[in-house]
């Protein structure tokens, strides 16, 4: 019969031995008794921890997947970025002209820093912190924890510019299609929601309110840059219009001549638009002849549609109306009198007309 005893290591269990010869010794296994019960928690138990994680199975973790993402989006600003410094048009399979109209655009530029550049630092930096949350190593001074929340707050800061910059997309070049701007926002809201995934319900309540500044941030820093961009009037704004050559039909006066010539002399320069009907005022005060004399800066030389950029002669000179004089330093906007632009250029008073 079967037995069961408490040996020096615990519950030990034999059975009726047969007789045994002289001087062999009796060796004894200890042997765990357990219950069908027991038996089986202990077999899942085992199956528990050899059976392996889904990231493991897929052999791409979530930060492996914020890495590529990056990766993806610093090629593609990088392009851009190369086009930006060479000044050339970009490749748009969607969209054509309006794309390249987009990626031309006042809006293509964050307080004198073109949006290519601001684009390849934070995908850089994600795809960075992503390989290093990936592989669990980090440099000296950061832990698993500060990278997993710088990571979120760079998607998120990404995620909320892009979804100002789709509001920009759908109001101010309403009916153009930029692929690269609509690839760039998927790109965002991706790295968004898996780096978000990675936090739990209390975690993400925890830093809730840093998540929403920085959205905050980002929106009121785009919106105080583009601030300084002149809105159109609505007419001119919807409107396609090529560039074309004003005809000044009046003629010149000698007084008006002779200040074309004064004014050209000094480095005056009159900021104006071909479509503009006070420029063409403004020329008329002058006449056909005296007109070829003055420092005319064209501002939308080569026509004008919705989202096409000022020259970048205007847009450094601040031009915020048309037409603007700078004259010895002093600018005089809207159309000015003869007498009024003798006076701020300091024209001789026996040269005008009484």
């Amino acid at each position: 019969m079967a037995s069961c005893f408490r040996g020096g290591s615990g519950i030990s269990s034999i059975s009726s031995l047969p007789s045994l010869p002289h001087r062999t010794r009796l060796s004894v296994l200890p042997v765990k008794c357990l219950s069908s019960r027991q038996s089986r928690d202990s077999d899942s138990d085992s199956d528990l921890r050899t059976t392996p994680s889904p990231s493991s199975t897929s052999g791409f973790s979530p930060y492996g997947w914020c890495a590529g993402i990056g990766g993806v989006g610093f090629l593609e600003t990088t392009y851009l970025s190369y086009l930006k410094l060479t000044n050339s048009d970009a490749f748009c399979p969607i969209g054509g002209a309006s794309c390249g109209d987009v990626l031309n655009s006042d809006y293509a530029v964050v307080f004198g820093v073109p949006l290519p550049f601001i684009g390849m630092f934070a995908y850089g930096l994600v795809a960075v912190l992503g390989l290093l949350l990936a592989r669990k190593s980090f440099p000296i001074g950061i832990n698993e924890s500060y990278g997993r929340l710088i990571l979120l707050g760079s998607s998120t800061s990404m995620a909320a510019a892009s979804a100002y910059f789709l509001y920009i997309l759908s109001t101010i070049f309403s009916g153009a299609t930029c692929s690269y701007c609509l690839t760039s926002a998927l790109l965002s809201f991706s790295l968004f929601f898996i780096s978000l995934k990675e936090f739990s319900v209390e975690e993400i309540q925890k830093v809730l309110g840093v998540q929403l500044c920085i959205a905050s941030l980002v929106v009121a820093a785009l919106s105080t840059s583009y601030s300084s961009i002149q809105p159109l009037s609505s007419s001119v704004a919807e409107a396609n219009l090529p560039f074309f050559e004003t005809e000044i039909t009046t003629s010149s006066s000698p007084f008006a001549l002779s200040l074309a010539k004064h004014l050209h002399a000094i480095g005056a320069k009159m900021y104006g638009a071909f479509w503009c009907s006070h420029c063409l005022e403004q020329k008329q005060m002058f006449g056909s002849e005296a007109v070829k004399q003055l420092n005319y800066v064209e501002c939308f030389p080569d026509g004008y549609r919705k989202g096409t950029k000022i020259a970048k002669a205007c847009s450094d000179a601040k031009i915020e109306g048309f037409p603007t004089w700078v004259i010895n330093g002093q600018v005089l906007s809207g159309e000015q009198d003869l007498s009024d632009l003798a006076k701020a250029s300091g024209f001789p008073e026996m040269s005008q007309p009484s």
